[in-house]
């Protein structure tokens, strides 16, 4: 099984059906390699394409037959969409809509759906960035609603928030890093009361937490703007922290098994963190003695870098993509470089490793598979759509922006593939208002 996809048995309850319950496919089930497409364009392998209300960047999760996407809707984002479609056909099987207890302006520079939602048994848990927090069951039908805005403080981070929940078994835990209030908070998946809230150090940031279990303790890695931090999943208790780094606002820990994890960082749009971003890209260890943890870099990169993808590991290679569509890839037990070469686009969703190869979603819809290990090799690129006919995407208008807002947001206003979940010989890829799903 790929190592991106390791089951956190010791935290979550085994499933016989397929699934893909959370951000990044934590907890996902075994991919088949032979069933999955390598070929595709918009008139070839595409089982279905359809449009999704309103407008998302979270990516898609997986229940057996069942896909769940969200979305915001409305000049100020006041209604709130959890969606579920059929996997087989595409089909809409419920719209679940409620309204914002946090409403703000739709724009193409604050987070709209942002949040990937985390799926099991039961229900469908999404967190937005306005602070609602909605449990609803596979029927469609609500469970619980919770306003982490009205129960604790209202968000002031300027782009908004877009850390992807995580799930144990009885718990949904969120990060929410702000320059106001922030802290991690794990809320009860019976009845949506707060099981525990441990406060951190106000930031600025927009990276997700992983669930990793190290020496047999289920922990809350939080890679967050200029600390990686380890907290008891079942208690938030911290554990550790490690505070030599910077840069870190975007990109997921990747669990790699044995107490190791990938850690990305960048420069920013203007270089601010471009010294500490150097020292902050690599393959990061925590061992436990006896009551303590440490946590140090096994090796670092200074020269890769992430755009909003995570980084990966893959056959014993760790991959970065960043903003550019530079990959770097790495032997993954020294760190020593095995290539750095271009492909066509950049990544926002964060890459696969299937089998012998390496999936790397393109944020214009262009799929870039590279085969896996120490050469360079692209051995397809599939197009989702065709610029003459792009899917359905709701941007906001830019009316009420300045002149150079308005340059920035037509420039952000094409559509983008945000991320994707696979199950069953399928690709499912969501855009912000579009659903793909790619099949042999």
């Amino acid at each position: 099984m790929n190592s991106l996809f390791a089951l956190l048995l010791a935290v979550l309850p085994t499933a016989d059906v397929p699934q893909w319950p959370g951000f990044l496919g934590a907890g996902a089930s075994d991919i088949a390699a032979d069933v999955i497409p390598m070929t595709w364009s918009p008139t070839q392998n595409i089982a279905w394409n359809v449009a999704i209300p309103g407008y998302g960047q979270s990516s898609p999760v997986i229940r057996g037959s069942q896909i769940f996407v969200t979305s915001v809707a409305g000049d100020s984002k006041e209604k709130l969409h959890v969606i579920a479609y059929d996997l087989d056909s595409g089909t809409q099987t419920w719209n679940w809509v409620t309204d914002s207890t946090f409403p703000e302006k739709n724009s193409v520079y604050i987070s709209r759906a942002a949040p990937t939602p985390v799926v099991d048994d039961k229900s469908v848990y999404a967190y937005f960035e306005s602070g609602d927090v909605i449990a609803v069951s596979h029927a469609g039908t609500t469970q619980w609603q919770q306003s982490l805005t009205k129960t604790f403080a209202k968000p002031t981070n300027e782009f908004g928030l877009c850390a992807s929940p995580v799930q144990t078994a009885d718990h949904v835990i969120i990060l929410i890093d702000d320059p106001g209030a922030s802290y991690l908070v794990a809320l009860n998946k019976s009845d949506g009361s707060t099981a525990w809230k441990t406060d951190r150090t106000a930031r600025t940031s927009w990276s997700s937490p992983a669930l990793v279990t190290i020496d047999g303790v289920p922990q809350v890695v939080c890679s967050s703007a200029g600390s990686v931090d380890g907290y008891d999943a079942a208690t938030g208790t911290q554990l550790w922290t490690f505070d030599e780094v910077g840069g870190n606002t975007a990109t997921t820990p990747i669990d790699l098994g044995d107490g190791q994890f990938l850690i990305a960082a960048s420069p920013g749009r203007r270089g601010e963190n471009s010294e500490l971003a150097k020292q902050s890209n690599g393959l990061m260890t925590v061992r436990r003695d006896g009551d303590d943890w440490s946590a140090k870099f096994t090796w670092k990169t200074p020269d890769a870098t992430p755009s909003w993808a995570s980084p990966v590991l893959h056959k014993g290679f760790a991959y970065w993509v960043n903003r550019v569509g530079a990959v770097y890839c790495l032997n993954a037990e020294t760190g020593e470089s095995a290539y750095t070469q271009r492909i066509k686009q950049s990544a926002w969703a964060t890459p696969v490793g299937i089998g012998d190869y390496v999936y790397i979603f393109g944020k214009d819809g262009m799929t870039s598979i590279l085969k896996a290990g120490a050469d360079f090799e692209v051995v397809h690129e599939n197009a989702l759509w065709s610029d003459d006919a792009p899917p359905t995407n709701n941007v906001p208008t830019a009316e009420a922006e300045s002149e150079d807002r308005r340059r920035g947001a037509a420039m952000f206003s094409k559509p983008t593939l945000y991320g994707v979940a696979i199950v069953n010989g399928s690709i499912v890829l969501r855009s912000g208002s579009s659903l793909f799903c790619v099949r042999k």
